[in-house]
């Protein structure tokens, strides 16, 4: 194997590929550009010509490039053609590995992320979706709003395709690369747009008359909603597709979503909630069609009934179909109370605790709290008493009664903690989880370390091990209903994911590890086995059959701080945008096919 090349040594050119339509200046001058990072060159290169001139051929021969040269290899690559920001900040985020964030979101995980980001923005002057008459329509509107606060960051350099316009010649410091006028040889100008009425007329119709949109051509599901937005007296068009729950499957989200950013388009109730909800999801094109109706079904329940009764019977083929979904409950920590199916305890940003009845989501009862502690964490006993970890790293026992087991078991563990907290700042506790049908609970602190405790009776300290080299973000535990020995599921902000059996020593290697961190884990025992979910950062859970390592990926919709996962495959998901819960079908989630 060759070595990687230094970073001061220039790419070499002969390890691209054959530059078939690109000028023999243009693929060095790109290359040069690329690898010189020098404080006095331009972190911005604009690609200019006119249509067909060779601009996209020589992207793709740099992007086609070997990937062993640090500062020649793009990060992200995100077509611009039809992208406004919000779909633009989606796309980016997933490719950088952030999962799909609004812009301003983006640009916060951005400025905290110091690392060199090299972007590729094609057909940039192609930007734009919506009615014509609003900003978003325009490519400058995608400059102004997420381009340039991008280009701001000092770790950002960008390739920016402009075509023939005056996008970003007020940027400071901008080099050029320009193809010229005159189109490469074999160019064919792209086909005129077809008017809404010609691609809704290419869509199947059944009997009945409606419009099968599953079998209707890319272009369609692409461009009608496009086209009767830019066409006048197309008002009836529009409400049409808004209003056919086919084509919001089917149909382009990103479309969609900037056509709803139109206020003076009526909608049908709710689903301007909806789309902001589901969009940066369904903009996701590996999803199929199940699965968007899957996604578009959790977002509808709790505000659109209606639309989310018409999706229901596609969504019930997918492998997960949402129970409940409460937009209005913002939840911070999440727990099962002990001994088998129960309501779940969860707590608010302000430290309430409420019982919710995880069928149906409902609120059953308020659960008395201490003052000014706003739980990260709870644990709770087989009586109700309970250990709550608060946002500051302190320990909280709640109990019924001042003396007794409880307050003698709760009280020991949360001043251990606070006692060894006092001494060495560094092992402050970061994360709390418990067995769901135990008497255990488990506590990661910040220098790696998971420490389980017994919560029904006393013990003097708990069994400790050093799992991770960053502090533990999430931890949860089960006891096997066989043997007793407790299994230890931990997570850290490096990454990874361990498994410990508190009985003998940790494996090796983490079983998971990715570029994100995990803000949730929740396990339980099922019929099929013990099953884990991890909840990270880039807005997805991993459902993990743990027998046989099976992973199933579940796209989220909200934001999510806590999980809980019962016997019969029940995920109930939590954090501040709201809560829901999906049925997961378990021939489906472990079908190796």
């Amino acid at each position: 194997m060759n070595p990687a090349p230094a970073l001061d040594e220039p790419p070499d050119i002969t390890a691209w590929p054959p530059r078939e339509g690109v000028s023999a200046a243009h693929g060095p001058a790109l290359l040069d550009w690329a690898a010189d990072t020098s404080a006095d060159r331009a972190r911005v290169c604009l690609l200019r010509g006119a249509r067909g001139s060779g601009k996209s051929h020589l992207l793709t021969w740099f992007l086609l490039g070997p990937t062993g040269h640090a500062r020649t290899t793009a990060h992200a690559t995100v077509p611009a053609a039809g992208l406004f920001a919000d779909a633009f900040a989606w796309e980016l985020g997933r490719q950088l590995g952030y999962g799909p964030l609004s812009p301003d979101r983006l640009l916060e995980r951005l400025t905290g992320d110091p690392r060199p980001l090299l972007l590729l923005v094609p057909d940039l002057h192609l930007a734009g979706r919506g009615p014509a008459d609003l900003p978003l329509a325009q490519p400058a509107a995608l400059v102004r709003d997420l381009l340039v606060p991008l280009l701001r960051l000092p770790q950002t350099r960008a390739v920016v395709e402009v075509g023939d316009t005056d996008l970003l010649d007020a940027w400071p410091g901008t080099e050029s690369i320009d193809a010229g006028d005159t189109p490469h040889a074999g160019y064919a100008p792209p086909a005129g747009a077809r008017s809404a009425e010609d691609l809704t007329a290419l869509v199947p119709r059944g009997a009945d008359g409606r419009p099968h949109w599953d079998l209707a051509p890319e272009s369609a599901r692409e461009h009608a909603l496009d086209q009767a937005l830019l066409s006048p007296g197309t008002s009836r068009t529009v409400r049409a597709l808004l209003t056919d729950p086919g084509f919001l499957v089917h149909g382009s989200a990103v479309s969609v979503a900037a056509c709803l950013a139109d206020e003076r388009i009526p909608t049908p109730p709710g689903l301007r909630e909806v789309w902001r909800t589901a969009a940066p999801q369904l903009s996701d094109p590996g999803h199929g069609t199940t699965g968007r109706a899957a996604l578009l079904h959790t977002a509808a329940l709790g505000v659109s009934p209606a639309l989310a009764r018409y999706l229901l019977p596609l969504a019930e083929q997918h492998p997960f179909t949402a129970v409940w979904a409460r937009p209005d409950a913002a939840v911070t920590a999440l727990a099962p109370t002990p001994g088998g199916p129960g309501p779940l305890l969860a707590a608010d940003a302000l430290g309430a605790l409420t019982l919710l009845d995880p069928a149906t989501g409902a609120d059953t009862a308020a659960v008395g709290s201490p003052r000014g502690v706003r739980p990260d964490g709870i644990a709770v006993r087989r009586d109700g008493a309970m250990l709550l970890l608060s946002d500051t790293g302190a320990l909280q026992p709640v109990t019924p009664q001042p003396e007794g087991t409880a307050a003698v078991v709760l009280g020991h563990i949360a001043s251990h903690h606070g006692t060894l907290t006092l001494r060495h700042p560094e092992l402050r506790p970061t994360a709390l989880g418990q067995c769901p049908l135990s008497g255990t609970t488990a506590l990661g602190d910040e220098q790696g370390g998971v420490h389980l405790w017994a919560l029904d009776t006393y013990h003097p300290n708990p069994r400790s091990r050093a799992l991770h080299q960053a502090p533990v973000t999430a931890v949860t535990c089960l006891a096997p209903p066989d043997d007793g020995h407790t299994l230890v599921m931990s997570a850290a902000l490096d990454g990874t994911v361990r498994l410990w059996a508190a009985s003998a020593d940790p494996l090796p290697e983490p079983v998971e590890r990715r570029p994100a961190f995990v803000t949730a884990l929740a396990a339980a025992h099922t019929a099929d086995g013990p099953v884990l979910a991890v909840a990270w950062t880039d807005a997805r859970v991993h459902l993990w059959h743990l027998r046989t390592g099976r992973v199933h990926v579940v796209p989220l919709l909200v934001r999510c701080r806590a999980l809980a996962l019962s016997a019969g495959l029940r995920l109930t998901v939590a954090g501040p945008d709201g809560a829901y819960a999906l049925g997961l079908d378990a021939a489906r989630l472990w079908d190796p096919a």
